[in-house]
């Protein structure tokens, strides 16, 4: 048991739940964190990821990051920092994992999408739907809506990425029943999950973008931090042949940003004479990431990434593919809501905003293959050249 920091979340201390769980079972030796964790990774959200674009929309190739993949691999950056950092790894987990739960089909091209048919009845957010999918639709009890997670899981998704100044509707519905203090700064727990989620995109999309040949390692050693760690790593393994030593960078630049984010953080919190949690909150920035060095070779290397894989030809042309099932999909639905599944029209809003939301939420559930699927049952057909590795 490692010691918890006096910065720490504590799941004693916590704020609790919006729907009180009295007289419920305590179901063993869980905390409260650990309770939460456990009920994102048992939900049906959760296990849909599975079949969700990471980098790649609807990958055929089994060794391909999908959105499951990358959350695990969030937790477990995650969990490393919180251990070395004394804090609540199990509240850290519960944030990694669930952080992309909101994200439609085909990544942002879905979200674009949605986006799109959604204006003028407020839009779509993939963090806030995140928080809805997880405090409105998720509904697996018998006595309450959602998941009824803790006020810190709930605070953590909203504000991982920072403040929230105009919050999107579907959080601003969620903050108006159960106050989220959206305008100060989250906890410790909330801002290494958000940094963690930049260390394992980074990294593991260098990983796909090299197994689908959308880049080359001389490509990737044309960036001067690479190119220094390359030479690091050859004169350290300069007995084993170069074609074994691609995935040693990968890892190797994972640790480097991982202890590199413990150590900046913990001069920060020196510092800044963080004390408490409440002197996070009231800390007016974000104490927990890179060091300064650490974080201009971070965007550089993200200008790469975007430039070579995120927006090369051919995920352009397959994004562009993607946005036109899922703008296909609301317009059907829209206009002959007797395509929607029975439950679902059972259930249908009369009037908007909350028609249009409500189709939405049953596009945003959905995975890759399914809205596929669904485009197949309805159209005759899905486009060709959707999935490209």
């Amino acid at each position: 048991m490692h010691p918890r920091a006096p910065y720490a979340s504590d799941p004693s201390r916590s704020r609790g739940r919006q729907y009180a769980e009295g007289g419920e079972p305590t179901r063993g030796p869980r905390s409260a964190f650990q309770r939460d964790r456990d009920r994102i990774i048992h939900s049906i959200s959760f296990r849909r990821l599975r079949h969700k674009t990471q980098v790649f929309v609807a990958p055929d190739g089994d060794h391909y990051r999908v959105r499951l993949t990358h959350s695990l691999e969030v937790a477990q950056i995650g969990r490393t920092i919180a251990r070395a950092l004394g804090l609540d790894e199990d509240l850290t987990e519960a944030l990694c994992l669930a952080h992309d739960i909101g994200h439609p089909p085909f990544g942002h091209a879905g979200e674009d999408a949605l986006e799109a048919a959604m204006v003028g009845q407020g839009g779509f957010d993939h963090n806030a739907h995140t928080l809805r999918a997880l405090h409105v639709l998720e509904s697996p009890y018998p006595r309450w809506q959602g998941l009824n997670l803790s006020w810190e899981v709930l605070e953590g998704l909203a504000k991982h990425n920072g403040p929230v100044e105009h919050a999107p509707w579907a959080l601003a519905a969620i903050d108006a029943g159960f106050d989220l203090d959206l305008k100060r700064f989250s906890s410790l727990e909330a801002q290494v999950a958000a940094v963690s989620d930049d260390i394992a995109y980074d990294n593991h999309d260098i990983d796909d973008g090299l197994r689908a040949g959308f880049l080359s390692f001389d490509d990737l050693l044309t960036l001067p931090s690479a190119a220094r760690q390359w030479d690091a790593i050859r004169a350290k393994f300069s007995d084993v042949p170069e074609s074994r030593l691609q995935s040693e960078f990968v890892r190797d630049q994972i640790g480097l940003m991982v202890n590199d984010v413990i150590a900046s953080t913990r001069a920060r919190l020196a510092d800044l004479g963080i004390g408490s949690i409440e002197d996070v909150r009231a800390a007016g920035q974000a104490i927990a990431g890179f060091s300064e060095a650490m974080a201009e070779q971070e965007r550089e290397l993200k200008r790469f990434m975007y430039a070579r894989v995120y927006h090369h030809p051919r995920q352009l042309e397959a994004a562009d593919l993607a946005r036109q099932v899922i703008a296909a999909l609301f317009a059907a639905y829209r206009d002959d809501p007797a395509l929607l599944p029975e439950d679902w029209r059972h259930r249908l809003p009369d009037s908007e905003p909350d028609r249009s939301r409500h189709i939405a939420d049953f596009l945003a559930g959905m995975t890759d293959r399914f809205a596929l699927s669904q485009h197949r049952q309805i159209f005759g057909d899905a486009p060709e050249g959707l999935s490209h590795v």
